[in-house]
C-alpha cells in the first residue's frame, strides 16, 4: 500500500526523551500552518503531551490514536481541531500504553497507521484537508515509533545540544534502515534538527560541530535555541508561535518550517 504524495507525512523520531520532540511537533506545525499549510498532528505518544500543549483538556478526548490503531475509528472521527487556525490534532490518551498487546499478533501490527492515513487520504473532502502530517512519536523504538515510520515519508530527528547528543543516534538510523528494507522502501531521513541550543555554553557549539561533521547536509540549517517562552507556552495549552510570536524560539521555528519546504520542493523536483 502506498501513501498518496500528498499529504506529506513526517514521523518526529528519536527513542531519547527530552530531546524537543513533542515541542517540535506542536511549534513546527503551528509555523508550517503560518505560512499556510494545513496541519494535521497524530499524539502517537501515550504521555498525550502534544495534546495538552495544544491546549486539549484530558477529558475531551473521546476518540484518540488508540482507537485508530485498533481499527474502532477513521482518523476522520478522531480528529479534533486547536485553537491554532489550520491545525488539527489526533490526541492520545493513556490507552495507548496497551495498544501493542493487543495488536501483537495481527499480521498488519506494523501498518495500522499507514493503512488508517491511507484511507483519509482516499477520501476526497479529508484529502484536501491536510497538507502535512506529523505524527509526534513515543521516546523508545517500540512498536508505536515502527507504526510511525511506516507510515511516513521521511523522519524529523529532533535532537538536544548536549554532551551525548550522538549516542543512540546509530540505533535510531539502523531502524529506519530496517523499515526502509521490510515494510516502507520510500522512507528518507527528511532532516536532523539541532534543540535546546545554548549560545552562552562552548559545549552547545562543539556539539553542533559534531553533529555536522557526522551527518552533513542531513542536519538543517535552523538550530532552536533554549528559550524560557518556549518551555512556558505548554503549560498555557498553547504552542511559542500563540503565546510569544516575537521570541526567539518563535522565529527559530518559522525558519524551520520555511527551511523543511526548500527541501520538499528540492526532493519533488528530483
Amino acid at each position: 500500500m502506498k501513501l498518496p504524495a500528498s499529504p506529506r507525512v513526517l514521523a518526529l523520531a528519536n527513542q531519547k526523551g527530552g530531546v524537543g520532540k513533542t515541542t517540535t511537533a506542536i511549534n513546527l506545525g503551528t509555523a508550517l500552518a503560518a505560512i499556510g499549510e494545513t496541519v494535521l498532528i497524530v499524539d502517537l505518544d501515550p504521555q498525550g503531551n502534544a495534546s495538552t500543549g495544544l491546549g486539549i483538556d484530558r477529558k475531551a478526548r473521546g476518540l484518540s490514536t488508540y482507537d485508530v490503531m485498533i481499527g474502532e475509528a477513521t482518523v476522520a472521527e478522531a480528529v479534533v481541531a486547536t485553537s491554532v487556525p489550520q491545525v488539527s490534532i489526533i490526541p492520545s490518551t493513556l490507552d495507548l500504553l496497551g495498544v501493542e498487546l493487543e495488536i501483537a499478533d495481527q499480521p498488519d501490527r506494523a501498518q495500522r497507521l499507514r493503512q488508517a492515513l491511507a484511507a483519509m487520504s482516499e477520501d476526497p473532502q479529508s484529502h484536501e484537508a491536510f497538507t502535512y502530517v506529523l505524527v509526534d512519536c513515543p521516546p523508545s523504538l517500540n512498536l508505536l515509533t515502527i507504526n510511525a515510520m511506516t507510515a511516513a515519508h521521511s523522519i524529523l530527528v529532533p535532537l538536544q545540544c548536549e554532551f551525548f547528543a550522538l549516542e543512540g543516534l546509530s540505533q535510531l538510523l539502523h531502524t529506519v534502515e530496517q523499515v526502509k528494507q521490510s515494510l516502507n522502501p520510500e522512507l528518507t531521513i527528511h532532516g536532523i534538527v539541532l534543540t535546546m541550543f545554548d549560545s552562552r555554553n562552548n559545549l552547545s557549539a562543539q556539539v553542533v560541530a559534531d553533529v555536522r561533521a557526522h551527518m552533513g547536509d542531513a542536519v538543517y540549517d535552523t538550530i532552536i535555541p533554549r528559550n524560557v517562552r518556549v518551555s512556558e507556552a505548554p503549560s498555557y495549552g498553547k504552542p511559542v508561535l500563540l503565546y510569544d510570536f516575537k521570541s526567539a524560539g518563535s522565529q527559530a521555528y518559522l525558519r524551520l518550517a520555511a527551511e523543511i519546504i526548500q527541501r520538499e520542493r528540492r526532493l519533488r523536483a528530483a
